[in-house]
């Protein structure tokens, strides 16, 4: 009896492992995605923060192919920058990261 059941771990294990490596790199693939949100972010806050000032800031420096666009909003000086997918992030790298901030224009 103990005959039968030889190798069916084996093949347990065959199948499952190609599962957990899926959800490791869509885990991973997240938390870069995650991360380059973030940069986007804070990019898009300091853009925002230097058109208000009436000086340029370059977020390329900070964010590798990242574009800007610069409004105006009564008051408000806004930038949107967005940023498109990396081919690294796997499946997730078609995913375009987009980011705005705004500051009220004048400030110091």
């Amino acid at each position: 009896m103990l005959r039968d059941q030889r190798g069916s771990v084996t093949a347990e294990f065959a199948a499952v492992v190609p599962a957990v490596m899926i959800v490791l790199a869509l885990c991973l693939g997240g938390l870069q995605l995650s991360t380059r949100q973030l940069r986007v972010q804070d990019a898009a806050a300091l853009a925002a923060r230097s058109a208000a000032r009436g000086t340029s800031f370059d977020v390329a420096a900070l964010v590798a192919g990242a574009a800007m666009q610069i409004e105006r909003r009564g008051n408000l000086v806004c930038a949107v920058v967005t940023v498109p997918g990396t081919p690294l992030a796997g499946i997730l790298g078609a995913v375009e990261v987009s980011a705005s901030s705004c500051a009220l224009a004048g400030g110091g």
